[in-house]
């Protein structure tokens, strides 16, 4: 009784602080049916299970990352309930091999019409910790960033041409935000794709291409389980999150979030002063990982991982 009653808390809080995945599978069908979507971090979490919601609502999903036998899996997965999938390894840190990813698609598929944009990687590190580590900021910004970026330059002119798409950025609230400590090259690589996509929102609008972000605050996935903090907060399951995006490709918000996003947003600016002192404290009195020390025992299997 006391778990069932823990369980429906929890749920409730969930569902109170977290955007809602709400979409009618009708309109979700009529959105996709027939439709070539591109997902990229597709082998696990938020990736996955987008790619199989949209299979099931009549998508070709197009499964891109670096896992290769994941992707194979997922897309077995797909193919088993009669949905259509295709496999494209590849590494989006790397700017050229993203731009490769775009064209072997556009000449095997000729074009396509949405895009999830959901990769990502993560670090938590001090910068005490980041001195010798210049790495941390090229693999976040490769994966975040630049990867993203020389892909949608390589998808965009069709998509203009044809009058129609979408681009759908699964970010986070961080890039609203004051920028939280150690979070620092996480933030800064999500905050650049974020405002170059609001950049060019105005401009590929005309051609009919919409651009949707997604902020979320936390998703329980391979890639927030190294945070012990993350792990305790409410967040959203990878198949919830699914919805979310699921919701942006039928409504086409520009941008869906938590509701308390925007007066937190407000806050940060007006209350600048007392959230950096806060921010400090949280630093002072919380600590990294072991893998972010470079405890070589500590499990890193999911550091850094896409979503």
């Amino acid at each position: 009784m006391l778990s069932a009653l823990t369980q429906a808390a929890t749920a409730a809080v969930n569902w109170a602080v977290n955007p809602r995945p709400e979409h009618d599978p009708d309109d979700l069908a009529a959105a996709v049916r027939g439709k070539n979507v591109l997902v990229t971090g597709a082998s696990y979490g938020v990736g996955a299970a987008t790619a199989r919601l949209l299979a099931q609502a009549g998508a070709t999903v197009l499964l891109a990352a670096r896992t290769e036998d994941r992707l194979a899996t997922v897309a077995e997965e797909i193919t088993a309930t009669g949905g259509t999938a295709y496999c494209y390894p590849a590494n989006l840190a790397d700017p050229v091999a993203a731009e490769a990813l775009a064209g072997t698609i556009l000449a095997e598929h000729g074009h396509v019409d949405i895009v999830v944009s959901n990769a990502g990687k993560s670090i938590r590190r001090s910068v005490e910790l980041q001195y010798d580590r210049f790495h941390d900021f090229e693999r976040t910004i490769g994966v975040n960033y630049l990867g993203p970026v020389r892909m949608l330059l390589a998808l965009l002119p069709s998509m203009r041409a044809r009058g129609q798409g979408q681009i759908i950025n699964v970010s986070t609230v961080g890039v609203r935000l004051t920028p939280a400590p150690r979070w620092g090259a996480y933030q800064a690589s999500k905050g650049a794709f974020d405002t170059w996509l609001r950049g060019i929102a105005p401009e590929i609008a005309a051609d009919g291409v919409a651009v949707s972000t997604f902020y979320p605050s936390v998703i329980h996935t391979r890639m927030s389980a190294p945070t012990p903090t993350l792990r305790q907060l409410p967040g959203l399951s990878s198949g919830e999150a699914a919805g979310v995006v699921a919701r942006a490709i039928v409504t086409r918000e520009r941008a869906i979030g938590p509701w308390w996003l925007g007066p937190a947003e407000l806050g940060s600016v007006l209350l600048a002063g007392p959230v950096s002192w806060a921010l400090g404290v949280l630093y002072r009195n919380s600590d990294d990982t072991a893998s972010a020390n470079g405890d070589a025992t500590a499990d890193t299997s999911h550091t850094n991982a896409e979503r």
